[in-house]
């Protein structure tokens, strides 16, 4: 575990966290089913998580659980220093999810959905054109409906909306998925340069190829419980630009 390090909410004062994450004992349910069936893990500030495991695992679950989308049926829940008991919404604003549903509007353009995502999160507009520029998404597609276009480009912009956040932690579920090769080579650089810039990603994949070189930590998932945590080989960059 890394030590404790300072970090930034989207513009608000730092704040010192120890932990991102700190899950013990947790149990999460999907209608009747333990999706989650007693959850440990610790999570510090700059790590990349690779989170892997078969289908059916709880991974997703664990990721939507961080996001403060589900609330924890038993066990003790901490993200960012909320008690996800009872302070979801605050984990909300302060957490950029990008999961198999895009979270994106069809019938906005893809500026008028980026600027919704930064208003949601409290955030400055002004990262907007960046961050479209950052995810390729050419200047012919900004007031195109999300509901028109590819199942990349509206990838690319959920990406986007998540960097508009700029989120202290990043929950990113199978984040290639739809991507052609400079795509999924943009998510590797985004990974890396989040972590370098602070935050923290925890990302789902059975990707293993491209992603066990970048995550610093392997969790495993099996039954909705983990099953081996150890170090990674990723993120040696990451370090030396603190």
């Amino acid at each position: 575990m890394v030590g404790p390090k300072t970090v930034e909410a989207g513009g608000a004062a730092s704040v010192p966290l120890v932990s991102i994450v700190r899950l013990s004992g947790v149990v999460a349910l999907l209608g009747r089913f333990p999706a989650l069936a007693g959850i440990d893990l610790e999570v510090g500030p700059r790590e990349i998580v690779l989170v892997q495991g078969p289908n059916g695992a709880g991974k997703s679950t664990l990721l939507r659980l961080c996001a403060g989308l589900l609330r924890p049926e038993s066990g003790k829940a901490e993200v960012l220093g909320h008690d996800l008991s009872v302070h979801r919404a605050a984990v909300r604003r302060s957490v950029g999810l990008l999961g198999h549903d895009t979270a994106l509007y069809d019938d906005l353009s893809v500026v008028e959905n980026l600027r919704f995502w930064a208003v949601a999160s409290r955030v400055d507009g002004a990262g907007v054109g960046p961050a479209m520029d950052r995810l390729g998404l050419p200047s012919r597609l900004h007031d195109v409906a999300v509901g028109k276009l590819s199942a990349g480009q509206r990838r690319r912009v959920a990406l986007a909306a998540v960097v508009v956040r700029r989120p202290q932690l990043w929950l990113l579920d199978e984040p290639h998925a739809g991507l052609d090769q400079s795509g999924r080579d943009l998510v590797d650089q985004l990974v890396t340069d989040a972590a370098a810039a602070g935050a923290t990603v925890m990302l789902a994949s059975h990707e293993l190829d491209r992603t066990v070189d970048l995550a610093t930590r392997h969790v495993t998932v099996a039954g909705g419980t983990i099953t081996s945590d150890r170090p990674g080989e990723g993120g040696r960059g990451v370090e030396d630009v603190l």
